[in-house]
């Protein structure tokens, strides 16, 4: 199985672009159709896929693109926190249902991390909730993450926030 990440560029082909939109736009009716699930502002997903490309390097980040076999197959994005200086939030994390289970989340989660910290950054935070993404949760804790403090305004009851050092 050949597995590509890679990040969405500048001068991205409208094919790539698309890709990209679709993947984000499939993990936002993920989330708010999702038992538990927060009440997700979609309208605010809808600016950051109607300025792709360059919706995450306007923040300081990008989006990461995953293919298998030439197919558009997963997503991660990060961004620069303002208020916490050195600091990124990784958002975002989607990998479509046939590619489940082979770990290309992980794979996405470590590029991110690897792109984040050659990009400066010496910390990654998110924020997850355990029980409708539980999966993702015990993954984020393998990687290395941990429980923190909140680093946002996020009022989401059952919100984890969560933080890793970068290397």
């Amino acid at each position: 199985m050949a597995i590509t990440i890679e990040a969405l560029a500048a001068e991205a082909s409208p094919r790539e672009i698309e890709s990209a939109r679709g993947l984000l736009l499939e993990y936002g009716r993920f989330v708010t159709e999702a038992e538990g699930a927060a009440h997700f502002c979609f309208g605010k997903l809808q600016e950051e896929v109607d300025g792709l490309p360059e919706s995450y390097r306007r923040q300081g980040g990008e989006m990461l693109l995953a293919y298998v076999e030439g197919e558009a197959a997963g997503c991660v994005t990060y961004r620069a926190v303002p208020a916490i200086a050195g600091a990124c939030e990784m958002k975002r994390l989607w990998v479509r249902r046939a590619f489940r289970g082979t770990g290309l989340g992980e794979r996405l989660i470590i590029a991110a991390i690897e792109g984040a910290a050659s990009g400066g950054f010496d910390a990654m935070y998110l924020d997850t909730f355990p029980a409708t993404m539980k999966a993702a949760f015990e993954m984020y804790l393998r990687l290395g993450f941990a429980p923190c403090d909140p680093y946002n305004d996020s009022s989401f009851e059952r919100v984890v926030f969560m933080r890793k050092p970068l290397p």
